[in-house]
């Protein structure tokens, strides 16, 4: 599918070039500028919360009836592999558009090791790393790029993607 002719294909919808154009000039044009993004995050009962976002519909998440939630949702580290898989997926996409590469499939596929144990700190508190120890992240990416360049369009949405920054680097907390 690599050599398919562009109107031959099934593509992805390409996003907005002019927009993308005029997104890349201001942040040259601004190299400083700090975006703070908010979420409320409401208690609906047992282990199912409500997350508000700007003026969208409520984002649910929950836990596992492993985890004695009621499976309504994905549960918190769910939630991370989700933001990181699409993170990766949209620097993929609007790198691709801006190398004027036509996508034809973009799928990530994401898995993570954590240990759970710990039961959010009411079970074993022995020492142990919390959280993700290991993701792996597999992308499916077809178009008329050859593979070298399609290596390279993942590499460089990786090294940009905000979401997998924050996973890679200490990030400072408050909790007040």
């Amino acid at each position: 599918m690599a050599n398919c002719a562009i109107n031959s294909c099934t593509r992805l919808d390409p996003i907005d070039k002019a927009g993308l154009e005029a997104l890349i000039k201001a942040g040259k044009e601004n190299p400083d500028v700090i975006k703070t993004l908010k979420c409320r995050t409401v208690a609906e009962g047992k282990f199912r919360h409500a997350n508000y976002i700007r003026n969208l519909p409520a984002y649910i998440v929950d836990e596992p009836p492993t985890l004695l939630g009621e499976d309504t949702a994905p549960n918190p580290s769910e939630a991370v592999l989700a933001a990181l898989g699409s993170c990766i997926a949209v620097g993929i996409h609007a790198n691709a558009i801006a190398q004027n590469i036509v996508i034809t499939k973009l799928e990530v596929e994401l898995e993570g090791d954590l240990n759970i144990t710990a039961v959010w700190g009411t079970g074993d508190l022995s020492q142990k790393p919390l959280g993700f120890t290991d993701v792996r992240v597999n992308v499916i990416l077809e178009s008329n790029a050859d593979k070298a360049k399609q290596d390279a369009l993942i590499a460089h949405a990786l090294k940009y993607s905000p979401v997998a920054n924050t996973l890679l680097r200490n990030v400072n907390l408050e909790v007040k």
